[in-house]
């Protein structure tokens, strides 16, 4: 059974940080290229950044310079550290497992980020 499970969500407010943590289970990790999404109330959901098994990464536009995106292999883990937050950030924050060659991805339950003063 696969399992991802998010944490490290919160409240916080406009210029601080944020690290999430995305802790995966029942695959095997090191082959799975590995996402954060968010989605906003009333908004689609969209793509804040990957990382390949090798340790490629990508990221939205808007994030970059902002956003670190980073996995840990033998803890089968993820990680997004987030700084300078906006009040735009504010957003479910979405785990993704995915293999390169395709196929079904594997989500998270999701964990809030608010920023607000």
């Amino acid at each position: 059974q696969v399992q991802l499970v998010e944490s490290g969500g919160g409240l916080v407010q406009p210029g601080g940080s944020l690290r999430l943590s995305c802790a995966a289970s029942g695959i095997i990790f090191s082959f799975y290229t590995m996402g954060w999404y968010r989605q906003a109330p009333g908004k689609q959901r969209e793509l804040v950044a990957g990382i390949t098994g090798g340790g490629t990464t990508n990221y939205a536009d808007s994030m970059k310079g902002r956003f670190t995106i980073s996995r840990d292999n033998a803890k089968d883990t993820v990680y997004l550290q987030m700084n300078s937050l906006k009040p735009e950030d504010t957003a479910v924050y979405y785990c993704n497992a995915a293999l390169p060659r395709g196929g079904n991805p594997y989500w998270g339950q999701g964990t809030q980020v608010t920023v607000s003063s």
